[in-house]
């Protein structure tokens, strides 16, 4: 499932009324942790290519490499919002799960 699907399926599931399918719910639950695994395993890669590029610096031609690094640095803040939106909603949807759950 494509991440703005996720976090489609996640808040529509969160709008939903009270006939929500708890199968639906789990089954989005692991799309959506399967989802943060990814921004993360993502996080972990520009953050090892920031250390690649810094340790490139030596004084000459130095303006690609801090190109690079600015355009790395505005990716990894970018993933890092994504990754607490996501969570948040996660968080809010397994609440959800636990509640129906309950009801069942």
């Amino acid at each position: 499932m494509a991440a703005d699907n996720v976090v489609d399926t996640i808040r529509a599931l969160l709008d939903a009324g009270e006939d929500v399918d708890l199968v639906a719910l789990e089954r989005t639950l692991t799309d959506g942790y399967a989802h943060a695994l990814s921004l993360e395993a993502e996080r972990w890669r520009i953050e090892k290519r920031i250390g690649e590029v810094a340790a490139m610096l030596n004084g000459t031609d130095e303006e690609p490499k801090t190109k690079e690094l600015a355009s790395l640095a505005k990716r990894l803040e970018a993933s890092h919002l994504d990754l607490v939106a996501l969570r948040s909603l996660l968080a809010s949807l397994r609440a959800r799960a636990e509640a129906v759950r309950t009801t069942a």
